[in-house]
């Protein structure tokens, strides 16, 4: 088994359940990524630039998908968050299943796929 389904699966129910979610809809909207195992958590590649990753805080509870291009993006920026000093990447944040608006998330992939 890979290290990025090594650490999906081992995750809690809650998360792992919202990390399955998420990554459907990253492969359904943007099928040419890859999804690798860097720096310790899954990492999508889009054309071998790394195009987003994903999160589990369970300190915080919640999900991050975060976009390397983040702060290039233009659309939904009341959804995507930039702290915790980040300089380049912002992120959709997900604490429950049902949060997860995949129009959202298929609009901010579709635009973070056009920055590339």
């Amino acid at each position: 088994m890979k290290p990025q389904d090594v650490y999906v699966l081992n995750q809690p129910e809650k998360y792992r359940d919202m990390l399955l979610h998420i990554i459907s809809v990253v492969e359904q909207t943007v099928p040419e990524v890859t999804l690798e195992y860097k720096w310790k958590i899954p990492y999508f590649y889009f054309k071998r630039k790394p195009y987003c990753f994903l999160n589990v805080s369970h300190k915080k509870g919640y999900v991050d998908v975060a976009f390397n291009k983040g702060f290039q993006l233009k659309d939904n920026l009341n959804f995507l968050i930039a702290g915790d000093g980040r300089t380049t990447f912002k992120s959709l944040r997900y604490t429950t299943l049902e949060e997860i608006d995949n129009a959202i998330l298929i609009s901010v992939l579709s635009e973070a796929k056009n920055l590339m």
